[in-house]
């Protein structure tokens, strides 16, 4: 890669995703992964089912499986913050859902919260930072199942249900990505939901002391709804899903706000249903990255203006992603992960300083990837 530090950044904003690219690495698994977190252009966490828990501290070019339990357990989210601390969640009914805690780079695990609710059903997690965080499941009997942690995870609290509006019936969030929550700053979070009469998102600002909600626009029914949601500042934001039996039915599953999430606008653009959607961490002194990416079974797709026009990304399919900036050449870095074990790692390179560049490059195993052509489910799991 080919760094040019004279280019001015607005027009390295402007033209970075002219030409990124899939690179596809071997796991190492046959683990359908639906958590990930980047957090270096060198490490990586992925998790998935079968209780399998992986880390990367090269880039992906090997990818270690780290031993958590002998329980069988389903891990659908995973959020890390360098290349030693990481938590992950379990999915399902009473004592399935847990969340354990590693300081040590996976060597040793906490065990930090196993639920004891027979109808309680954990879905995903997200951290403000390392020792503030925020965990959603499924409603019960018409309560939101919130809670949160202030003290690295040691104590988990529910939020009362004084606090949160009423849940509609059968309302929770798909954990199909690990991204169903939202978080920026210090203190506020977005939740998107579905499987109800309609799809809404919660929002707070006080970090989950208070709670509102609003409608989106999205499809609603027990097999559909938001399934991810990101934001790239207080006010802008995006959610995505759609209905995960109809995997190439792109119909009323994308909505953009500018308001913080109390109103959300319907746009038409991806190519199928998807179960994830990130921002593309490209930034500069006066501009917020407005490039997304997003990622479905069927496919992916691109935004280059905040989520108001969309392009199909060559290559597969996948069920989760991640996205982190390199502190070394300040370029964006995403991998993205799914079924049978799959991880692609997304490039974006410089051509000798000429500009980008569209090619196949060939991962450290040996794998072509596939080129480009831009410069839980709850209990109903599928």
């Amino acid at each position: 890669m080919v760094f040019c530090p004279a280019m001015h950044p607005l027009l390295l904003t402007a033209i970075l995703l002219v030409a990124p690219h899939w690179v596809i690495q071997n796991s190492g698994t046959t683990a359908r992964l639906r958590g990930l977190s980047a957090v270096s252009d060198r490490v990586a966490w992925a998790s998935g089912s079968g209780s399998t828990v992986l880390r990367t501290a090269d880039g992906g070019a090997t990818w270690q499986k780290l031993p958590i339990t002998t329980d069988a357990l389903d891990f659908r989210d995973i959020d890390a913050f360098d290349s030693q601390t990481a938590y992950v969640l379990s999915i399902g009914n009473g004592p399935l859902s847990r969340i354990y805690k590693t300081t040590d780079g996976g060597a040793t695990w906490r065990l930090q919260f196993k639920n004891e609710d027979p109808k309680a059903f954990y879905d995903a997690m997200s951290f403000w930072d390392a020792n503030h965080g925020i965990a959603v499941g499924d409603s019960i009997d018409g309560q939101f199942c919130i809670m949160t942690t202030e003290n690295g995870g040691r104590i988990w609290k529910p939020v009362p249900a004084s606090a949160l509006p009423p849940a509609l019936e059968n309302e929770g969030a798909f954990a199909a990505s690990g991204t169903n929550i939202a978080v920026t700053g210090k203190t506020q979070a977005w939740i998107g939901t579905g499987a109800a009469r309609k799809t809404r998102v919660l929002r707070t600002t006080d970090r989950g002391r208070s709670w509102r909600v609003s409608n989106t626009p999205l499809v609603a029914r027990s097999s559909a709804g938001i399934f991810s949601i990101t934001f790239r500042d207080s006010k802008h934001g995006v959610v995505v899903g759609g209905d995960y039996t109809k995997e190439k039915e792109a119909v009323r599953n994308l909505a953009v706000t500018n308001d913080g999430g109390v109103t959300w606008t319907l746009v038409n653009g991806l190519s199928g249903y998807r179960s994830a959607v990130a921002y593309v961490p490209v930034t500069s002194a006066s501009r917020q990255t407005s490039i997304l990416v997003a990622v479905g079974p069927s496919g992916a797709d691109y935004s280059t203006d905040d989520g108001r026009t969309w392009k199909q990304l060559e290559g597969p399919g996948f069920d989760t992603l991640s996205f982190v900036r390199s502190r070394v050449t300040g370029w964006p870095i995403g991998w993205a992960a799914g079924a049978s074990g799959s991880i692609a790692k997304l490039i974006f390179s410089l051509n000798n300083g000429k500009g980008f560049r569209l090619g196949v490059v060939t991962s450290p195993d040996g794998v072509k990837p596939f080129p480009t052509s831009i410069g839980g489910v709850k209990r109903y799991e599928h």
